[in-house]
């Protein structure tokens, strides 16, 4: 990540890759003050989360940048947005694979 007069950017291509589970990657983008943090999922198809996915502490913002995401119980296409509350739980999914923009306000 580079910062210049308070911006701060990276590059997908850039940013480390951490296999989560069998498919399924993060890579992170950006960490603010206060524990905020923007990543990229990648799902390659026909993956599925392993376990609940807990949004704790705080919220979880999801943008479907590619593919369709399922968070269990239904389908969204590119273009989506989500807003999963803290507290809340879903199973990230894929049958055909996506990337999503994950971005964690309160951490």
């Amino acid at each position: 990540m580079t910062t210049e007069l308070g911006y701060a950017w990276s590059s997908v291509q850039d940013a480390p890759v951490r296999d989560l589970f069998p498919g399924i990657r993060l890579r992170p983008l950006w960490r603010g003050d206060g524990g905020a943090k923007a990543f990229v999922l990648e799902m390659d198809a026909n993956t599925c989360w392993e376990g609940i996915d807990v949004h704790e502490p705080g919220p979880e913002e999801v943008f479907v940048v590619s593919g369709v995401f399922n968070d269990g119980d239904r389908d969204y296409p590119a273009g989506s947005f989500i807003h999963a509350p803290a507290g809340s739980s879903h199973v990230p999914q894929s049958k055909s694979g996506c990337t999503l923009f994950l971005f964690y306000p309160e951490g």
